[in-house]
């Protein structure tokens, strides 16, 4: 395949909550800013074995590891990263000379957003891993990582990175658009017609599929690890109480901007729905259809808090865009929403955020700043990513 003049080879590389796998996409784009233009030529996941998910549940949690399981997590998840690169570069039969720079987002171990008191001194952050430096060796091109530290030093949240992308490659001159993400976490771009970088709103809506992948999982004995095709959802119906005790959640009505994270909706939480349900023997078809339900309620609600346009189209991507259940309930509750999938646009809804960090890298090499002020909070614009070669 012969690139065109100024056009060039990108890998984008994401691994997220839900803790399923690396998606690895491969692109071709052209110029940066509000002129970027690209094209996916291939994508893959390289999914996480059981051992592996286990491993990365286990040291996020906090509460078992110490620097030495970080120090080789950090190296082992290096390699998996480079294994995604260079399958997607064989999916597409691209020789990986011809790939010209990579984003990888790393994984997030930990993310710290609000302040907290440490050694006397008020600190936030976060902490992705996945070293680079294999990616480089592998590939001989530069590398953009670990994104999110720079946005939270100039006073951000570290997040969410990819509404960058979106005002980019999404942004209309006739109507008021929101892409939602459905992945671990749920997070929202709001897009106002002819908007300006500074008019965008986003923030993370909730949970997104990692409470009703967590249940299943737990309910199947390890067998299950989501609810494929929504088959349980789809045997059950709603319990108002589950659902009630669910909005109960002062994230819900917290001012933007905001993220938010498996260091919230993890094993206590979770356990929290497990002993809520059994003490009012609540089935589990009911149980995982409320917890799906409510994912598509989170989204409502975010959008009736935080939207101050009257929307034309909400665009659904990420895993939980393939559970119609989620789907269904938001066509519901937004009946004057126009709802699609990113595949009803002709795109791909499981390789948005992999695109996001290809094209966040293109911007940080290119000198461009690529945060927005307006949804993480940052003081100023920075150009976030760190360059490796």
């Amino acid at each position: 395949m012969k690139k065109e003049h100024g056009e060039k080879y990108a890998i984008g590389l994401m691994s997220g909550t839900s803790v399923d796998g690396i998606d690895a996409v491969l692109i071709s784009i052209t110029s940066s800013g509000l002129s970027t233009k690209y094209k996916q030529l291939g994508f893959i996941t390289l999914p996480y074995n059981k051992k592996e998910q286990k491993e990365l549940l286990d040291l996020a949690s906090g509460n078992v590891g110490g620097s030495k399981e970080l120090l080789k997590i950090n190296f082992y998840l290096g390699k998996k990263f480079r294994e995604a690169a260079i399958a997607v570069c064989k999916h597409c039969s691209i020789s990986k000379n011809e790939i010209d720079f990579i984003g990888t987002s790393g994984h997030t171990f930990y993310h710290l957003p609000n302040k907290t008191k440490y050694l006397g001194k008020e600190i936030r952050g976060t902490i992705q891993l996945g070293e680079p430096s294999f990616l480089n060796e592998e590939f001989n091109c530069p590398v953009v990582s670990d994104f999110r530290v720079r946005d939270m030093v100039a006073g951000g949240q570290g997040a969410p990175l990819v509404p960058y992308t979106e005002f980019l490659l999404f942004r209309s001159s006739t109507k008021n658009i929101a892409l939602q993400n459905i992945g671990g976490i749920g997070n929202i771009t709001i897009l106002p017609k002819n908007c300006t970088s500074n008019e965008v709103k986003a923030f993370d809506t909730g949970p997104g599929n990692m409470v009703i992948d967590n249940l299943v999982n737990i309910f199947s004995k390890g067998k299950l690890s989501y609810d494929k095709d929504a088959q349980i959802a789809k045997k059950g119906k709603l319990n108002k109480n589950l659902l009630n005790y669910l909005l109960d959640d002062d994230y819900l009505t917290q001012d933007i901007p905001k993220s938010t994270g498996r260091e919230k909706y993890s094993k206590k939480y979770i356990d929290n729905i497990i002993n809520f349900t059994t003490i009012n023997k609540i089935s589990l078809a009911d149980m995982i259809y409320t917890v799906t339900f409510f994912t598509a309620k989170t989204i409502e609600i975010g959008i009736k808090n935080f939207c101050k346009v009257d929307l034309d189209t909400l665009i659904i991507g990420g895993g939980g865009s393939h559970n119609s259940v989620i789907i269904d309930s938001l066509k519901t509750l937004l009946p004057n929403i126009e709802v699609l999938t990113f595949e009803d646009i002709g795109l791909n809804s499981d390789s948005k955020e992999a695109i996001a960090f290809a094209v966040l890298a293109n911007e940080t090499l290119s000198g461009i700043s690529n945060n927005l002020i307006s949804v993480t909070g940052a003081k100023h614009p920075v150009i976030m990513g760190k360059i490796s070669y």
